[in-house]
C-alpha cells in the first residue's frame, strides 16, 4: 500500500548528550556554547541533528566529538526522550538523550557550530546561574537524577574515578551526586567490611600540600557489578 507523505507533519530527531565528571571535588557537566541562532551565545548540552544514514547512537558519538573533542565510543547510554511541540522554535524536534560518566574528558576543542566548550558545576546549571538553550535544563535534572539512581544500583561510582583511588575520592562522589555530606568513618565500614567492594592495592597517594600520611589507594572489587554499597535514603549524615 502506498502513503502520501506531505500528509504526515514533518518533524526532526537530534541527540544530546550529557557528559557529567569530577573535578576538583566538584561534579560537573559538559556544556557548549552555541555559535549559532537559535540561542546564540547561550550554553547547551552537546548535540545535533541525525543524519539520514546513521544511527541514533552514530548520531550521538558524532556530535560529541565534533562539537567538543570528547570521543566516547563505548560509554553512551541512552536514558530518556523529548519532543515537547514547543521546545524547538525552528520546528517540532524530538531529541534523543544520551548519558556517559568519565573519569577525565581529555582537552576540550569546540567545533562545528559550537562557539565554546567548558566543564561547568551541575550547581550553577540547576540553580540558574547559568541558563541553557531549548529545555536542556530539564535534560540535566534528568541525566543527574538517572546518575544518583545509579549510584545505588550498579558500579557507576567508580567510573568517577580512576582505577585507583583513596576512600574519601570515593565518598566524593556520593557526597556531589547525591548532594550531602557523609560521615567519613560510616562510610569506610560500608565499603571495607564487606569483602568485594574494594581492594587494597598496597601503595599510597602522593603527599598532599598539607603534608601528613597519605592515603591508602584501591580498586575496585568485584560486588560493583551487583550493586552499590550504600543507599540514598539510609546513608548516615554528618550532623
Amino acid at each position: 500500500m502506498s502513503y502520501d507523505p506531505s500528509q504526515f507533519p514533518a518533524f526532526a530527531v537530534t541527540v544530546d548528550v550529557v557528559i557529567m565528571t569530577m573535578s576538583e571535588g566538584t561534579l560537573k557537566v559538559l556544556l557548549v556554547r552555541r555559535g549559532e541562532a537559535p540561542f546564540e551565545g547561550m550554553w547547551a548540552i552537546p548535540g545535533g541533528f541525525k543524519r539520514p544514514t546513521e544511527t541514533l547512537d552514530e548520531a550521538a558519538k558524532r556530535e560529541l566529538a565534533e562539537e567538543t573533542g570528547v570521543d566516547v565510543p563505548s560509554l553512551l547510554t541512552q536514558f530518556g526522550a523529548y519532543g515537547d511541540p514547543e521546545r524547538d522554535p525552528r520546528m517540532n524536534v524530538v531529541t534523543i538523550a544520551y548519558i556517559a560518566v568519565l573519569r577525565d574528558v581529555g582537552a576540550l576543542v569546540a567545533g562545528t557550530d559550537a562557539a565554546d566548550a567548558g566543564l561547568v558545576p551541575v550547581s550553577d546549571v540547576l540553580k540558574g546561574r547559568i541558563e541553557l538553550a531549548f529545555d536542556h535544563l530539564r535534560i540535566v535534572r534528568d541525566a543527574l537524577e538517572r546518575v544518583r539512581v545509579e549510584l545505588e544500583l550498579t558500579g557507576i561510582a567508580t567510573a568517577f574515578v580512576g582505577a585507583t583511588f583513596t576512600l574519601a575520592e570515593l565518598r566524593t562522589v556520593y557526597e556531589a551526586v547525591w548532594g550531602v555530606q557523609l560521615d567519613a568513618a560510616n562510610f569506610r565500614r560500608s565499603v571495607v567490611a564487606e569483602d568485594g567492594w574494594v581492594i587494597p592495592t598496597g601503595r599510597r597517594a602522593r603527599p598532599g600540600p598539607a603534608g601528613g600520611r597519605p592515603a591508602e589507594l584501591y580498586r575496585a572489587g568485584r560486588a560493583w557489578s551487583h550493586g552499590g554499597p550504600i543507599h540514598r535514603f539510609q546513608r548516615e549524615e554528618r550532623k
